[in-house]
């Protein structure tokens, strides 16, 4: 689950690339105004701050020729559905609702496997080259960003849930839109509660589940420290890795916008990491709550398991699968994993 509040730095990046994209329109056609519709998801609507930052840029594309018709929308599911149904030129959505319009993008949030910052990193450098568009296109459409969200993390209300074996048969707040999601929770034995973007931290909060995942960047601004404190904690051990996605329809754009789009984030992308470093220097460090080592290789395993489970099922791409095993041996080849072929 992601929550855009804290990266206004990021976002603002975003805008700027965004607009690197507009002028590259606007340039395919110098005579005229080219209308472009950009569909933004922000669980606050127009006056949240990710569709604030995006109006910014809006005059700048302007003075490109480019007239940008600015959506916000409070609920994903829609903006997804508007832009597949073509009523949006461009969206911006989190990685796992963006995988029904790319497999592959769509399966950078599998579980487990993308641990930490080096392993991103690798990984966004990699998907910012050139040679990697074939990953990033399709027939229809095309992923022109992918943004880094932070670390995903267990939010307890009870520290004493502190292993595997204690989440049987507690109440975990769920994206029940995302495979993924529901296959590791039912793997644990937890109980699913249907949940999104907008509703799972007061879910947390209220005390309806006694866990939800999140990045750091959740923490604050969704006030998560109330379902926290005062007997809870955040499990120090990324289950997956968050991201959000900017897509585009193909055809109405440039060639070259998409690309254009990832060499300026490659730019930009220090200021997320800081984001998501101060996020997570802003949770108190009594709240934390760190594994065991032989714990971690367990629950590596586990990951390990579900994944290969929802690659067989066709939930993820096996390219995508392939490359992110080959960066998590790279950062670490002692992983057992990394002995297997």
């Amino acid at each position: 689950m992601f929550s855009p509040y804290r990266l206004r730095h990021l976002v603002g990046g975003l805008a700027l690339s965004f607009s690197l994209l507009a002028t590259a329109t606007a340039q395919a056609d110098e005579q005229s105004v080219i209308k472009r519709s950009f569909c933004v998801f922000d669980p606050v609507g127009a006056n949240g701050p990710l569709f604030a930052i995006t109006k910014t840029f809006r005059p700048v594309a302007l003075r490109e020729g480019v007239e940008l018709d600015l959506r916000a929308y409070t609920d994903e599911k829609v903006a997804a559905e508007d832009f597949k149904a073509g009523q949006c030129d461009a969206v911006l959505l989190t990685g796992t609702r963006a995988r029904e319009f790319n497999k592959f993008t769509g399966s950078l949030e599998a579980m487990g496997a993308i641990p930490g910052e080096k392993e991103m990193r690798l990984l966004f450098n990699t998907l910012s080259q050139p040679k990697a568009k074939p990953f990033l296109t399709n027939e229809r459409y095309e992923v022109a960003g992918i943004f880094p969200g932070g670390a995903v993390y267990l939010f307890t209300r009870d520290r004493n849930i502190d292993t595997v074996e204690e989440l049987q048969g507690k109440k975990i707040a769920t994206l029940d839109y995302d495979t993924a999601s529901l296959t590791m929770v039912r793997h644990v034995g937890a109980s699913v509660v249907g949940a999104n973007s907008a509703n799972f931290a007061g879910k947390f909060n209220n005390g309806s589940v006694d866990i939800a995942y999140a990045p750091a960047v959740a923490y604050t601004p969704l006030e998560l420290y109330k379902g926290v404190e005062p007997n809870g904690g955040v499990f120090k051990y990324a289950v997956a890795y968050m991201n959000f996605q900017v897509i585009l329809h193909r055809d109405r754009f440039p060639e070259d916008a998409g690309q254009m789009v990832r060499d300026e984030a490659s730019k930009r992308i220090n200021e997320a990491y800081q984001i998501i470093a101060q996020a997570e220097a802003g949770i108190p460090e009594d709240e934390w709550m760190y594994p065991p080592k032989e714990d971690v290789r367990e629950y590596d395993q586990m990951l390990r398991e579900v994944r290969l489970s929802l690659l067989d099922q066709g939930v993820y791409d096996p390219r995508a699968i392939k490359l992110m095993k080959a960066i998590r041996c790279r950062v670490d080849a002692s992983r057992a994993e990394c002995a297997s072929s």
